[in-house]
């Protein structure tokens, strides 16, 4: 029986049936008709573009103009992979082993400095794994400060007479990625110790387990998936390091993107080593859920309160302290010293037009990419928020898998498509008007800029998609009770909640786009360089002490997202005050 009905009072009355109704007045309820669409295809569209490059080095890779494969297959890339492989075992062995070791102590364990120790341990972060690498390459080389003293020390006269290891190795590559990459394992590890029960630690007290039995029986399997995340995350970006590996002649994956299109100007040969590095990227992530597929862990009990920390014996304190002071010291405090006594004694030659000039692309293209990648994170976050629909949540998903993709993949995803415009619309202008348009994206800063914003853009996305998701939904209803538009309720209601969240994705995205190196490299124009390649190239051609005053500038940059991420952990669990 057809009846009137008023949807909320608002609009003219019609005659319709109430249970054909009913499901149009659900999916309407948060934008008035004609402005969904927008938001829907604008936010289908955003994350169609960011993923175009990761869709353009598969076509590229399986449709190429001159196809090398064979050769590839039956050359190099045994020696790629298999560099590889050794480097994310050693890596994927180093980061768990100080990661989880130094986020239980701090975490659990009654420990002098502890306060200290908290943020302190997320400081290697701060230090891109190159620069690490292009300190300590100085440092103990033969002839470096190390070397030079034991020699001096014990007489030596040279290299024949002693043994010292060579730091440009695969086992160097492991070490400084390692120290550099175990703040992600740490981080996340330590959020899952804060995050768990003071019943079951208890229980395991009682029951007559000490500290390191509670550790491996109780707390460690309940931290395991956070742990198993954060060694993937660090193994993709071991993934996607170039600087380190090239500095020490490690042949990875990434290397052979470099050497088969820069070197052999093959660009289908580098895409499908591009594509290899993908597949491995989508190995890491099919293993890690698969990993935890049957294993779930919920808090039983709502009793959170301050842990009560283990009592630690004077060894055992002596050993939690330089389990968490070592990584720090090597990972930090000893590169910072170096790049502070270079970046003074050779400041008059650091100190140019030049570095300004470094200084000024580098947080133009950063700061181009933060507005980008947050303007568009912010679209996508609150899109799926009027439109929870499946078909636009994987739409995002797909958008979001750039952080996963190494820079120089993304390099090739971006160069080719954006060089491919360029020339067909130049030949158009050229047939039809005479006039030579150039090259309008990939030679300019956009094409880095853009490949910024894809890599990043997760990055950014989750910070606002955590934010937005604290603001109650009936904010939303009440606003549009009152007649507010969809843009109108973002800009009035939900961007003051959520500026935190804005402004931690921004960092987030400014100093990640001022330490990347392989997209930079591929990407920038002709006679552009940022703080990160002048560093890189200055190193190359051993003049780490030019390029201190470069190098000290990103870490400084770097040392603020770590401020905000200890904060951020610390207040991380259940009950925390103050």
């Amino acid at each position: 029986m057809a009846v009137k009905q008023d949807i909320r009072g608002t609009g003219p009355s019609e005659t319709v049936d109430p249970l054909q109704r009913r499901p149009l007045v659900r999916s309407m309820r948060w934008w008035p008709q004609g402005q969904s669409s927008w938001w829907l295809g604008g936010a289908m569209l955003i994350a169609l573009l960011v993923a175009a490059p990761i869709v353009a080095v598969v076509y590229l890779a399986l449709f190429p103009t001159e196809n090398i494969w064979p050769h590839l297959a039956s050359t190099m890339l045994p020696r790629y992979l298999s560099n590889t492989f050794i480097l994310m075992l050693g890596v994927g062995i180093g980061v768990t082993l100080i990661g989880v070791s130094s986020a239980w102590v701090v975490t659990m364990c009654r420990l002098p400095g502890k306060r200290f120790f908290e943020w302190a341990m997320l400081l290697p972060m701060a230090v891109p794994a190159y620069i690490v690498a292009y300190v300590y390459t100085d440092l103990l080389e033969y002839a470096g400060p190390v070397q030079g003293t034991l020699r001096a020390w014990f007489g030596f006269q040279t290299a024949r007479d002693y043994w010292f290891p060579d730091i440009r190795t695969k086992g160097g590559a492991i070490v400084v990625l390692s120290l550099t990459l175990y703040p992600y394992v740490y981080m996340l590890a330590r959020a899952a110790f804060l995050s768990q029960s003071v019943c079951v630690l208890e229980a395991a007290r009682v029951l007559g387990r000490g500290p390191w039995n509670a550790f491996v029986s109780v707390a460690l399997p309940l931290a395991r998936p956070a742990i198993v995340v954060g060694v993937i995350i660090a193994l993709m970006e071991t993934l996607n390091d170039f600087g380190t590996i090239d500095f020490f002649a490690v042949h990875t994956l990434t290397a052979g993107i470099f050497n088969v299109w820069l070197g052999m100007g093959n660009a289908g040969g580098a895409a499908q080593i591009a594509l290899t590095m993908l597949a491995v990227v989508m190995v890491l992530i099919v293993a890690e859920r698969y990993s935890r597929r049957r294993q779930r862990f919920h808090d039983t009990t709502s009793r959170f309160q301050e842990l009560p920390g283990y009592e630690l014996g004077l060894g055992a304190k002596v050993a939690g302290v330089l389990i968490c002071s070592l990584p720090i010291l090597l990972g930090f405090v000893i590169p910072a010293l170096v790049l502070v006594y270079y970046s003074v004694g050779y400041f008059d030659q650091s100190w140019t037009s030049d570095f300004f000039e470094f200084a000024r692309n580098s947080l133009m293209v950063s700061g181009l990419a933060t507005v980008m990648a947050v303007s568009a994170a912010l679209f996508l976050a609150y899109a799926l928020r009027l439109f929870p629909k499946p078909a636009l949540r994987a739409c995002i998903r797909l958008a979001s898998v750039g952080y996963a993709v190494p820079g120089a993949v993304l390099a090739i995803g971006v160069l080719v498509p954006f060089a491919g415009l360029d020339n067909a619309v130049d030949g158009f202008m050229r047939d039809h008007f005479g006039v030579s348009t150039g090259l309008m994206l990939s030679g300019t800063i956009f094409a880095i800029v853009f490949a910024y914003s894809v890599r990043f853009m997760a990055v950014s996305y989750g910070s606002i998609e955590a934010a937005l998701g604290k603001v109650r939904p009936s904010m939303d209803d009440a606003a549009r009770t009152l007649g507010e538009t969809p843009f109108g309720t973002l800009k009035r209601i939900h961007f003051p909640l959520v500026r935190g969240g804005i402004l931690a994705a921004c960092v987030l995205v400014f100093v990640d786009s001022m330490k990347e190196l392989p997209a930079t490299l591929i990407l920038r124009p002709f006679n552009f360089d940022t703080l990160a390649t002048h560093v890189y190239q200055y190193a190359k051609d051993e003049m780490i002490e030019q390029a201190a005053l470069g190098a000290l500038t990103i870490v400084v940059v770097g040392v603020i997202p770590v401020v905000m991420l200890s904060r951020a952990i610390s207040r991380s669990r259940p009950g925390h005050r103050g």
